[in-house]
């Protein structure tokens, strides 16, 4: 078995470690928190896990419109999912969790404590790992689940908008909100 993180197209096997790596951050991490951290601060880093988990989601689309659809080299690996979406494709692990770590983890640390820090990384790591599955099952998976339908539609959308003189827009992967909001849902039938 090869496991090679630094690829943008993953092997089976390198592809699927990804969602059991941050399953098991998630975990992990919900443990720490709940066996180590002080009880008087429980309240506090509930509150920090929902506002991390809340941030998810506007991080979310200004990842995927400013820099995968913005910025190279970004752009040009997000393109390559574009033409080939079956294809396994996605972040490398080491990198998303290196992004994780420096722009969640170390500012949340350096502002508050260990305990806020690792708070609110879960909360984060937490959409992350919603968003990954998600995305994967409007790629991958078959069901009639309604929410999931939606979903499909919408970033279908999202990817048939490739012309030269189409305008781009269906960023959300898990909801539709911040296009709604921002503008980049024009012409589409899909609610968030």
């Amino acid at each position: 078995m090869h496991l090679n993180f630094l690829t943008l197209e993953h092997s089976k096997a390198a592809y699927h470690a990804d969602f059991v790596m941050y399953a098991s951050a998630v975990v992990g991490l919900s443990a720490f928190l709940i066996m180590a951290g002080p009880h008087e601060l429980r309240p506090e880093m509930l509150l920090l896990v929902l506002v991390g988990v809340g941030s998810w989601s506007p991080i979310e689309y200004a990842l995927h419109r400013f820099v995968l659809h913005g910025m190279q080299p970004f752009r040009r690996w997000h393109a390559e999912h574009h033409r080939r979406p079956a294809a396994l494709i996605g972040a490398p692990t080491l990198l998303s969790a290196a992004l994780i770590g420096t722009l969640v983890f170390l500012p949340a640390l350096l502002l508050g404590n260990l305990w806020q820090a690792c708070a609110l990384t879960l909360g984060v790591l937490t959409g992350y790992l919603a968003y990954t599955i998600t995305h994967h099952a409007i790629h991958h998976w078959h069901s009639d689940n309604a929410w999931l339908i939606q979903r499909k539609r919408w970033h279908a959308q999202h990817h048939q908008r490739l012309a030269p003189n189409d305008r781009p827009g269906c960023y959300g992967v898990t909801t539709a909100f911040w296009d709604h909001v921002l503008g980049s849902s024009a012409g589409t039938s899909s609610r968030p």
